[in-house]
């Protein structure tokens, strides 16, 4: 049986296929990895990253309505530095490509 050919190019970024992780939904793709294989993923878009860690928003950050939820999380997020010290090298050790 031939495999086909998935990969695709975005931006000049080539995948191995249009399969791609929302951002902010898969964190920065650590959290799934005792589930699931991310470098079968054409590739793993990272919540989203300010140059230093953001606490985000002060709780009541997610509010229940009638047609779903509201939420406000403020970006929390651990900062570049931490990110490219702790995340970068774990993601590159799995073989998944990365968007950040």
């Amino acid at each position: 049986m031939v495999t086909p050919d998935l990969s695709v190019s975005l931006g000049g970024l080539k995948v191995k296929n249009p399969v791609l992780s929302a951002s902010g939904t898969f964190g920065y793709g650590l959290e799934y990895m005792p589930f699931y294989d991310s470098s079968r993923l054409g590739a793993v878009v990272v919540k989203g990253l300010s140059l230093a860690p953001t606490p985000g928003n002060p709780p009541g950050r997610i509010v229940e309505t009638a047609a779903g939820m509201l939420n406000a999380i403020g970006l929390q997020n651990i900062g570049v530095e931490r990110f490219v010290g702790d995340v970068v090298p774990r993601l590159e050790d799995v073989g998944a490509t990365f968007v950040a």
